[in-house]
């Protein structure tokens, strides 16, 4: 068990896609079981015995999750070139069911949601029996408990002589299964170290150059009158079944409240139903006492909800549009943006240019399209977007997933700050460590439904997984 450590852009993933075979090295050698390898493509890669779990997933979306798990496989073909997909089926449940990674085979990716369709990446890397795994980001979308399980599972595939690379914001993760650590810093190799002798803070040193303050939320802050409040909630998801069931929840100005829960229990439909953006089927929404009709978007703005996307290349943005109209895609209708019918392009310019300095969005320029943007910069230009609204709640769901320690840091630092300016914050994410860090008050979701609330002073892991996973 190898951990791969190291910020956004450092060159994880370029290392990983020449070991798969998607890049070709321009200088070196890869040496497996000590032989000299040369991977001219993927599938050299793979029949070498090497799988990978991207962070960007690759999968083909109007395909089901069993066509997706052998994709490639020629194992699977019958007769005439036909796809067994009943036997298919059958042994992808019964992977599902083995290493605990929920999932529907009969599913077609676009119904999914991210952390569902990352458990699809699980299973098609566990699928292939690889000799070498690596993992980028696994268990984002595990409770506790899972994660546990697929760590054990991982660990039996060590012991037969396999070996897992793990990819890996979560230092506590890497503490625990990892036996040595590496450390990638502007694409050099600055470190590596057994596990068991570095510490959480020495780690994020080594990673971004610099002490990362890894604390908790002050406690002692002034919480407001009601923002926000949801009764009796229900919604439907994409494939017409319902996904959020009777929710009861409110916010408070100056508070955060954190929605935990396995992805694929309705947070995505609950948040998309605050922001406008899916019919509520049942129960009323309120926005600072005002009653919203729903499922408009533009009424949900109108009345001061902000929203960030779990999704934030696909959902957040417009990837081929420029920084400069992204940050203005919510308010271009108004001044400065607009006179009358008009654009005042200048206008947009100078806001895109103020919000990336105040931000710190890292690009060549405003106009430089979103799409080329590192991840940690897509978040913030999401974020400068929302805040510069002045809203009086922000949904924000899975903020920082994918980001690196310090990518972290700076989105946690925004959070809090737009807490302490007043603003209602309801936080959807599955990283329970970060929700204990950031919020006032939790809330478990467990199949589209409200099954606890703790206070984030006393919760502990254990009983939020417990409850994530159906417990009492």
């Amino acid at each position: 068990m190898h951990a791969l450590l190291g910020e956004n852009g450092a060159g994880k993933t370029t290392l990983s896609n020449i070991l798969t075979g998607l890049y070709r090295p321009d200088e070196g050698e890869i040496r497996l079981w000590g032989e000299r390898v040369e991977f001219h493509s993927p599938r050299d890669a793979l029949d070498a015995g090497i799988a990978m779990v991207h962070q960007h997933f690759r999968l083909v979306e109007p395909f089901t999750v069993a066509e997706n798990v052998v994709l490639g496989d020629h194992r699977d073909i019958g007769r005439a070139f036909l796809l067994r997909s009943r036997a298919i089926e059958r042994r992808v449940a019964e992977l599902s069911g083995r290493y605990g990674l929920a999932v529907d085979p009969r599913a077609r990716i676009w119904q999914l949601s991210l952390g569902e369709q990352q458990r699809v990446e699980i299973l098609k890397a566990l699928y292939k029996e690889a000799r070498v795994l690596i993992l980028d980001e696994p268990t984002a979308v595990l409770t506790p408990q899972e994660a546990q399980q697929l760590f054990g599972t991982i660990r039996a595939m060590a012991d037969d002589g396999r070996t897992v690379i793990f990819i890996s914001h979560k230092l506590h993760e890497v503490k625990a299964v990892a036996d040595r650590v590496t450390i990638l810093r502007r694409g050099h190799s600055v470190a590596t170290l057994p596990a068991a002798e570095a510490t959480l803070r020495s780690l994020a040193a080594l990673m971004v150059g610099r002490e990362i303050e890894l604390g908790r939320r002050n406690g002692n802050r002034n919480v407001g009158e009601m923002c926000l409040q949801l009764e009796g909630v229900g919604a439907d998801g994409d494939r017409g079944l319902p996904a959020v069931k009777d929710v009861a929840l409110s916010v408070r100005r100056g508070e955060i409240v954190a929605v935990a829960g396995v992805a694929g229990n309705g947070q995505r439909e609950l948040a998309e139903a605050i922001a406008g953006m899916r019919v509520a089927t049942a129960g009323t929404i309120r926005v600072a006492g005002r009653k919203l009709k729903g499922g408009d978007a533009r009424e949900a703005i109108a009345a001061g909800i902000a929203y960030v996307p779990e999704d934030r290349l696909g959902t957040g943005l417009a990837p081929g549009l420029s920084v400069a109209d992204n940050v203005v895609l919510k308010s271009y209708r108004k001044p400065p943006a607009s006179r009358g019918p008009l654009l005042r392009l200048r206008k947009i310019r100078e806001l895109a240019e103020s919000l990336m300095e105040r931000y710190d969005v890292r690009a060549s320029g405003a106009d430089v399209p979103a799409r080329q943007l590192s991840g940690g910069n897509l978040q913030k230009v999401v974020l400068a977007r929302e805040f510069s609204g002045e809203p009086v709640v922000l949904v924000a769901a899975s903020p920082t997933r994918g980001l690196d320690v310090a990518g972290i840091e700076t989105v946690h630092a925004y959070l809090r700050d737009a807490a302490e300016r007043g603003v209602g914050v309801l936080m959807i994410s599955e990283d329970l460590d970060e929700i204990r860090a950031l919020a006032d008050r939790i809330a478990v979701m467990y199949e589209g439904a409200i099954v606890g609330e703790r206070d984030a002073e006393t919760a502990t892991v254990e009983e939020l997984g417990l409850l994530m996973a159906g417990g009492e």
